[in-house]
């Protein structure tokens, strides 16, 4: 029975292997054998959390020297746990709406939700590991499984580019983690999350500086932040079911949770005030520029992809000011209502004929009601109207912010008014109307297995946030509800709420424009091209490196290479040619006087010999 919660690696793990090794020819099997395994690790959760799985499972010896000591085992903690509720219950949902969302899809099936039960153990293990060591292999196994799935529609250019991108610029965060867990372990000398606390306080500031900011490049580039977001809205060419599971709801709440797990086993004493500063400004900036960039992107998903960048700047930024539960209860909140957003996207895409561009859209709120109205009770929970969850954990954020930095405090309510600005323009153009294009007015319900997970992720997008809910699930120890109170942090969320639906409605009115009023200014040019960041690594870094390695390479090619090895053998071996033909002359005498000459060197080196 202590070994039980085992299963919530190894069930999805042989999903995965059934539905890549036996029924790569038969979806439906594969599609039952996924299903069945995520309700399953969702029930094993749930008796866990019950207590009825009561004990410490067994760890198993991976490396063991007398130095070095690299164990697999699980922790069970109430962060563990309830983090286990979020990822089984949102991958549960998606694994329905799947269903729907792929049906009649020509792309392998198998493959896809082998893709999710892969994924599904990765992200276990990284919510379930006892130590830094584990922590990494399934760092590295998500950046995997995501890479499947983003680039799952591999026939398409975009997609792949997009999945190699997702791969790489998540390889240059992982580098900077791994130092920092290599660095973790010459200095806690452990890498188990149990052993770590109390060690912090007996080591210079510097050092707890040099290794907390390595641990962070890793949450750079799990959690997108600046300057590694670029990979996160290339990644929505993958099905819009991935873009909920990895890409709102689970994959990108890594790195927090990482930070989160961090703060509780070191101890905040170990994150200094300049680690602290640099993780909330990276996250603050984050939520900033991605909020200003969603504000003219076109597509369905990008724009959701951009709040999630944003949002997830808000978390880091709640890290950085020591305000771990404020940052886990965002999490938690954010998970249900951008996961609804998402598949609520995509429901959308499949009934408007894989229509994403939201100018081609219109009138959606009379042909689909049930997707339309879930679909805005997240955009309510998103902008934070009082009553639905997202209000309480962003007011938990600001009078965090408000109490260590004022700065951030402004900073993240301009982040909410323009949060609130580009859903509503979202909204209005996609709901309200006339139907711009055939898609959208040939546009009808989506079915139940796309309409069911809807529902009960909108019921989680208003409760979420209440005491009696996130009391007893939000993945923070300890955590209690507090509402909110009228104060400055209140005032400020409502002005940005009420200001960012103006300026809204000022621009775009009731969704009867044709086209964005806003478009053609250099501004709106700007914030299209994501304010040219994509550009700069495009054609400054990455084409100024090529150049500049081809460059070197060429110029080690032409003096080195050729120059000085490949030319200078040829001459040497064409001198030797040239004496050795110089002594094959044909000429009898020329012969005679060669062997001679040979004949009395011999007899010297004989007589040098015998007379030592």
């Amino acid at each position: 029975m202590n070994n039980l919660p085992w299963l919530l690696l190894l069930l999805p793990l042989l999903a995965a292997a059934l539905d890549w090794l036996c029924f790569r020819k038969n979806p439906g099997a594969a599609t039952a054998v996924s299903l069945i395994s995520v309700l399953l690790t969702l029930g094993l959760t749930l008796a866990i959390y019950a207590g009825l799985c009561a004990g410490t499972p067994d760890a198993y010896v991976w490396m063991s020297d007398g130095l070095l000591n690299l164990h697999l085992g699980l922790t069970l903690d109430t962060l563990a746990v309830r983090m286990m509720l979020v990822v089984t219950g949102i991958g549960s949902l998606i694994h329905i709406f799947s269903i729907g969302y792929m049906k009649g899809d020509p792309s392998n099936l198998s493959r896809y939700f082998a893709g999710l039960s892969i994924f599904m153990f990765s992200m276990t293990m990284i919510v379930l590991a006892d130590n830094l060591a584990m922590t990494f292999i399934g760092w590295e196994m998500v950046g995997f499984s995501s890479y499947l799935l983003i680039g799952h529609w591999f026939h398409k250019a975009s997609a792949a580019d997009a999945a190699k991108k997702a791969f790489i610029t998540n390889r240059v965060g992982d580098f900077g983690f791994l130092i920092g867990i290599l660095l973790t372990l010459f200095v806690f000398g452990t890498l188990d999350f149990g052993e770590m606390a109390g060690k912090a306080n007996l080591m210079q500031g510097g050092v707890l500086t040099v290794i907390v900011l390595c641990l962070f490049c890793g949450a750079v580039g799990k959690s997108a932040q600046f300057p590694l977001h670029v990979w996160l809205p290339d990644a929505m060419e993958g099905p819009t079911p991935v873009s909920a599971l990895i890409h709102a709801a689970t994959m990108v709440a890594a790195g927090v949770y990482m930070l989160v797990r961090l703060q509780v086993s070191m101890g905040a004493s170990a994150f200094t005030d300049t680690a602290c500063t640099v993780i909330a400004a990276v996250g603050g900036i984050t939520a900033l520029l991605a909020a200003l960039m969603a504000m003219q992107q076109d597509d369905i998903k990008r724009v959701l992809a951009y709040s999630t960048l944003s949002q997830l700047g808000y978390m880091v930024m709640a890290v950085g000011l020591l305000a771990g539960e404020a940052a886990m209860f965002h999490l938690y909140t954010h998970a249900w209502f951008k996961a609804l957003l998402f598949l609520g996207a995509g429901a959308i895409i499949v009934c408007c004929h894989h229509e994403q561009n939201i100018w081609k859209m219109g009138g959606l709120l009379r042909r689909m009601p049930g997707t339309a109205i879930c679909f805005l009770m997240g955009t309510f929970a998103l902008i934070a109207v009082p009553g639905f969850s997202g209000f309480y954990s962003k007011e938990a954020i600001l009078e965090a912010a408000l109490e260590k930095n004022p700065t951030f405090f402004w900073l993240g309510a301009a982040v909410a008014a323009l949060t609130t600005f580009y859903m509503t323009r979202l909204c209005l153009v996609t709901f309200l109307g006339r139907p711009r294009a055939h898609g959208a007015e040939q546009a009808k319900e989506a079915g139940a297995t796309m309409l069911l997970p809807l529902i009960l992720l909108a019921v989680m997008a208003v409760i979420a946030g209440y005491g009696c809910v996130a009391d007893s699930l939000v993945p923070f120890e300890g955590f209690r509800a507090h509402g909110f109170s009228v104060g400055l942090p209140f005032y400020a969320g409502l002005g940005s709420l009420a200001l960012g639906i103006l300026a809204a409605v000022a621009f775009y009115g009731c969704g009867c424009r044709k086209q964005d009023p806003l478009a053609g200014n250099f501004v709106s040019t700007a914030l299209r091209r994501r304010l040219y960041i994509d550009d700069i690594y495009d054609k400054g870094l990455i084409g100024g490196l090529q150049h500049f390695v081809s460059v070197a390479i060429g110029c080690i090619d032409l003096a080195i290479i050729r120059g000085l090895i490949a030319e200078t053998l040829a001459w040497i071996t064409g001198r030797i040619g040239m004496l050795l033909g110089w002594l094959q002359c044909g000429c009898l005498r020329g012969y005679a006087a060669v062997v001679g000459i040979g004949f009395i060197i011999m007899m010297l080196l004989f007589a040098f010999q015998w007379a030592h």
